[in-house]
């Protein structure tokens, strides 16, 4: 978590560009995904050619399997020179799904601690702050996980910025900072991102969002299966359908007990994660990037056919048909 934590404070500074040139928190969390996204583009494209490249040697794959399934060492050899080959990497999709996810758990520490990761303030003083704010009676029961009390304080620092503790651990430029910030948590109007939907009952506006959050999670999930469904299998398998009914429902129910500007940055995620799919699926689809990888193998191979010297016939003198004709001249 602390590795996480650190990435989040890092990218935390993207996020606070983006919240000092709009002044809003939910237009800052959409334009500092989209930028996330986009550095992260190269990988999810790294991903889709090791898609396209394992569905092109699966039907090879199996015929190996079929021809040296009892012996395993044989097989291991003729599947090494198949990778290379192909020049395919067995493990090259690991480290291209690894890193996102990384990258992607950092971003979600950099919006849940939004003064540390964000603001970049100390984190004593932060963590100062919080232990005042759970002494406010009341407070500790609305504070919800550990992990969001950050954002929670967020709600209440407009009320206590002017008390003596929290003055005695920011200083002012610090305080006015933390307000401004504070201030633009609002979206859509009336939207309050600070706002977590369980202190609203069930029945509430910001109920919407636990359920956006489900609903774009598993919408994203089922679609990008669909475009990249390549093998049957596996997406029969139970794991594959926790992945896509219970995870986002887990995810929902987190979303209704913590702030909602938690929530809206996973709808955001999911939705440009879906965008960007249909987008790779469309241009870098695995069946076109397969054709175009068959068409660059057969063109290499013509190429190295193409360096082998051909022999040819040894040719005749050029003045050996012309003494020909002269002795038939003679002969007549």
């Amino acid at each position: 978590m602390q590795i996480f934590g650190s990435i989040g404070w890092l990218l935390g500074y993207i996020l606070w560009g983006a919240f000092f040139i709009f002044k809003n928190f939910g237009i800052a969390i959409i334009v500092f995904t989209i930028i996330v996204k986009a550095a992260l583009f190269p990988f999810t494209l790294k991903q889709q050619k090791s898609m396209a490249g394992s569905a092109r040697m699966a039907k090879k794959q199996k015929e190996l399997r079929e021809k040296y399934g009892n012996n395993r060492q044989k097989l291991q050899e003729e599947m090494n020179k198949l990778y290379e080959k192909e020049g395919v990497k067995p493990t090259g999709g690991c480290m291209t799904t690894l890193i996102p996810m990384i990258i992607l758990l950092g971003i979600f520490y950099a919006v849940a601690a939004p003064l540390t990761n964000t603001l970049h303030l100390n984190s004593n003083d932060v963590s100062s702050a919080l232990e005042f704010a759970n002494s406010i009676p009341g407070y500790t029961h609305t504070a919800g996980s550990a992990t969001y009390q950050e954002v929670s304080l967020l709600k209440i620092f407009p009320q206590i910025q002017n008390t003596q503790e929290i003055q005695g651990i920011f200083s002012s430029a610090e305080i006015s900072r933390i307000t401004e910030f504070a201030n633009g948590f609002t979206i859509f109007g009336n939207v309050d991102l600070l706002t977590i939907p369980n202190q609203h009952g069930f029945w509430s506006w910001y109920l919407l969002f636990p359920v956006l959050c489900f609903l774009s999670n598993v919408g994203s999930s089922v679609i990008m299966q669909k475009m990249n469904r390549q093998n049957q299998a596996m997406q029969s398998q139970g794991c594959m359908k926790v992945i896509i009914y219970v995870l986002p429902l887990f995810s929902a129910w987190i979303a209704y007990s913590v702030p909602t500007a938690v929530s809206f940055y996973w709808i955001i995620s999911a939705l440009i994660s879906l965008l960007q799919s249909i987008v790779v699926s469309k241009v870098f689809s695995p069946a076109h990037m397969t054709a175009n990888s068959e068409a660059r193998h057969a063109a290499l191979m013509f190429e190295q056919e193409a360096k082998i010297p051909y022999i040819y016939a040894p040719k005749k003198p050029q003045g050996e048909p012309q003494q020909n004709s002269k002795k038939k001249k003679k002969s007549k």
